[in-house]
């Protein structure tokens, strides 16, 4: 048996149905830091204090490679030794 449901609702209506967070004051809160923080470093001539929110550190990039490196170890892991005779 199939069953289908359309519900013709604003992403507002969803999260009322759902039961979530009304979050956009929040939100809106937030681009508002992060718009006056991005001035001020442009207009202080320091686009790269800015630039530090949004790009990694080294340390960063080091919990990233071990992430990724412990992602490969799982997929390889669960790999059949007829998967393993193919590579």
């Amino acid at each position: 048996m199939k069953v289908t449901i359309d519900l013709d609702a604003t992403p507002q209506e969803m999260r009322v149905l759902l039961g979530l967070p009304d979050v956009e004051s929040l939100q809106q809160e937030m681009v508002e830091k992060i718009r006056a923080k991005m001035l001020a470093d442009i207009e202080a001539g320091k686009p790269a204090e800015f630039m530090r929110l949004f790009m990694p550190t080294p340390d960063q990039f080091k919990s990233l490679e071990s992430m990724q490196s412990a992602f490969w170890d799982a997929v390889s892991g669960a790999m059949s030794p007829a998967d393993k005779e193919k590579d």
